[in-house]
């Protein structure tokens, strides 16, 4: 049974989804899960009521109230349940969590998705570019005291770069690599292993090889 009043509006290949389940599982938090149908590209009448901005998942809703944007969810979650938190007790750690994030919002994904969605010279070149911010993003958390507990940066970092990772074998360029980024490779798995009950709500690869390699298609078509 899903606590009362508490819904995820998501889609299961979403790596912004997954980010708000795992702090959901985290958190033990019974939620029900209503599923968008994107690759049709049709929006549900819920998603553009809780989200008529931005139009996109993930939406929590809790008690009839939208919070949309999956970073401000997790703040949003580690707010309201406050077993197992996510963010520390210190203000500048917090603040520096937070950049981190959304530097990987801001810079990363965006430049991994102009690899994943461009070809010939125009590839290679955005491929550099992405190759650039995963570094920075590696040596930021490799510079984060590893512990057993998984905070805010586990959750929101660890879908960046095993996404990376999908998409460079999509494209055929390595995006992340145990030389210049090995935080970043092993950060996915250490989160499994650290928290296995994230396993349960955690798309199997495979599947999202087969899903984001017909997206690419898809996307390449276009005129």
């Amino acid at each position: 049974m899903a606590e009362e009043g508490v819904k995820l509006l998501g889609f299961w290949a979403s790596p912004f989804a997954l980010r708000v389940r795992w702090a959901l599982k985290l958190k033990g938090v019974e939620y029900e899960n209503v599923e968008e149908d994107l690759m049709s590209g049709k929006k549900s009448s819920l998603l553009l009521q809780c989200n008529p901005v931005h139009k996109k998942v993930p939406v929590l809703v809790h008690n009839g109230n939208p919070v949309p944007e999956s970073l401000v969810i997790l703040e949003y979650i580690d707010e309201t349940w406050k077993q197992n938190p996510l963010l520390p007790e210190d203000p500048y750690e917090r603040a520096q969590l937070r950049f981190w994030a959304k530097f990987a919002d801001e810079k990363c994904i965006p430049a991994v998705m102009k690899a994943f969605s461009s070809e010939g010279e125009e590839q290679e070149k955005n491929a550099k570019e992405a190759r650039e911010y995963l570094k920075i993003l590696d040596g930021a958390v490799g510079d984060r005291k590893r512990s057993k507990q998984i905070g805010f940066m586990d959750v929101a970092v660890a879908c960046v770069g095993h996404w990376a990772n999908i998409t460079g074998e999509i494209i055929g360029m390595k995006l992340v690599d145990e030389e210049e980024t090995p935080s970043l490779v092993r950060l996915f798995e250490d989160v499994l292993e650290a928290a296995p009950l994230l396993k349960e709500c955690t798309p199997e690869k495979s599947k999202l090889l087969e899903l984001n390699t017909q997206f690419r298609m898809m996307l390449l078509a276009k005129p």
